[in-house]
Order: C-alpha cells, then sequence, then structure tokens
C-alpha cells in the first residue's frame, strides 16, 4: 500500500511558478513510476508527466514541454513538479499517481504512461491557480 500527499498548490499570476511536491508513504516508493496529472472544472483527467523508478526517464504532455519538470528524491520519498511559465490554462488540480515498476521495460510506453487508469495508487491532489 502506498498512500501519496500532494502540497505545493496556490495562487500564482500567469508567468509565474510554483513547485508541487508529492509525499509518498511506504519503503518501496524507489520500485514505483510517478506520474503527475491534472482535472479542470468541466473536463477530462491529462496526463502532465511521468518518471520511471530511478529518475533517469521522464516523460511529459506537449503541453508543458519545455514549462514543467518532473524529478524524484528517492531518499525522501517525494517526487517533484517544477511548474515555471505558468498559462491560466494550466489551471486545475493536480494529482500524483504511482505505478508498479515491476513489469517488463516495454510495459512502460509513453502511451500507457499517460494513461491514468494503470496507476495504482492516487493523492487527493492539490489546486493550482493562475491569474492572468
Amino acid at each position: 500500500q502506498v498512500q501519496l500527499v500532494e502540497s505545493g498548490g496556490g495562487l500564482v499570476q500567469a508567468g509565474g511558478s510554483l513547485r508541487l511536491s508529492c509525499a509518498a508513504s511506504g519503503r518501496t516508493f524507489s520500485s514505483y513510476f510517478m506520474g503527475w496529472f491534472c482535472q479542470a472544472p468541466g473536463k477530462e483527467r491529462e496526463f502532465v508527466a511521468a518518471i520511471d523508478w530511478s529518475g533517469g526517464k521522464t516523460y511529459y504532455a506537449d503541453s508543458v514541454k519545455g514549462r514543467f519538470t518532473i524529478s524524484r528524491d528517492n531518499a525522501k520519498n517525494t517526487v517533484y513538479l517544477q511548474m515555471n511559465s505558468l498559462k491560466p490554462e494550466d489551471a486545475a488540480v493536480y494529482y500524483c499517481a504511482a505505478l508498479w515498476g515491476g513489469y517488463s521495460d516495454d510495459y512502460y510506453s509513453y502511451n500507457r504512461l499517460r494513461s491514468g487508469n494503470v496507476y495504482d495508487y492516487w493523492g487527493q491532489g492539490t489546486q493550482v491557480t493562475v491569474s492572468s
């Protein structure tokens, strides 16, 4: 069992930055791929970014490439999402999610990682608001 708790959300002006954190419980954090998703009111949940268990591979939605950076610190059981050059359309509730990393390497395709349905655990979300 993995429990995830996000933090770091808030109100920021367009062009500003935020860093989201997701703290995980349990001793097996380093065994999980981690993802960030967002959901705005009236919209479906969207993939933002993912990172493999070691931090060596990262994956991004086209809409955030060059602006957002996902990283992790396995010693602290924490995954981060650095969000720069924020736009009003980035406003949403942001969720982190954990996906068991014990499958074969070819299981972790970009298309699979961007599908929220494959993740095993989810946090409660943190609100990001961007004013124009």
